[in-house]
């Protein structure tokens, strides 16, 4: 080869090679930036040091499923869901009365809050309506149309009742909240929002609770629920990706 065919050669494969990574940083920022999320992102550190993940989305847009690995073994956004043992979702995980992992009324499905009645979020479409309702079972819940909602169980939050929280959350058994965990929640506001959350920082439930209150939707009503947490603690968004210690789960809420 010429020593100009070789400079040639050497130009064109170093424009080849800018020009592949060049693409590769695109589809990196692109696939952050410029491809349409249906949510809103946002971090937050609140003053107590709890630093917080959240998406934001509209209730339409939120679905229960079931799980049998670590969310970030899915191509989905969203986070984890309520209580698990082994195989059986120990929370309830519904959408219309269909649980997400088997029959209604069978142990383990998504039909029931298992040993307990415990805070459950309910999103009912035709009324239009967020609340958190302590229940037992789907069967329980109260909607217009029973086709048309979902409804997943975790522990109340009791955003809205300072003096009375500590004891919801004794009465709804929500494990460790003394101890300091990896913690999730998932919260509406009144302006018909929902909020998926996850602090990969090992916190109090009251520290969490506080965390929230302050950082999301400040100075607006809202109310919502903890979630399951420590491992089990996880979110897959385009800005973020929380493990917690990459456990397998068995539901999950994913942002479809």
């Amino acid at each position: 080869m010429w020593p100009a065919d070789r400079k040639r050669w050497a130009t064109a494969s170093a424009s080849a090679a800018l020009l592949f990574l060049a693409v590769l940083l695109m589809q990196y920022w692109g696939s952050r930036f410029i491809l349409p999320h249906p949510y809103v992102y946002q971090e937050s550190r609140a003053d107590n040091g709890v630093t917080l993940h959240a998406m934001a989305v509209s209730p339409g847009r939120v679905e229960l499923r079931a799980a049998d690995r670590p969310l970030s073994g899915y191509r989905v956004y969203g986070i984890n869901g309520g209580f698990f043992y082994r195989e059986a979702v120990l929370s309830i995980a519904v959408n219309g009365d269909k649980p997400v992992s088997g029959a209604a009324g069978a142990y383990g499905s998504g039909w029931f809050n298992e040993k307990y009645p415990r805070g459950t979020l309910v999103w009912d479409e035709v009324a239009g309506t967020f609340s958190v309702q302590v229940v037992s079972s789907a069967g329980e819940i109260r909607v217009k149309d029973r086709g048309r909602y979902f409804a997943q169980g975790g522990v109340s939050m009791g955003l809205g009742d300072e003096s009375g929280w500590e004891a919801t959350v004794q009465r709804e058994h929500l494990p460790n909240p003394d101890e300091n965990r990896l913690r999730s929640g998932f919260v509406f506001d009144a302006t018909g929002t929902l909020w998926l959350i996850v602090t990969p920082d090992r916190c109090t439930a009251a520290a969490f609770r506080e965390a929230v209150k302050e950082e999301i939707a400040p100075d607006i009503a809202k109310e919502g629920i903890f979630l399951d947490g420590d491992g089990s603690a996880q979110m897959n968004a385009a800005e973020t990706k929380l493990h917690g210690d990459s456990r397998d789960l068995r539901q999950i809420i994913a942002i479809k």
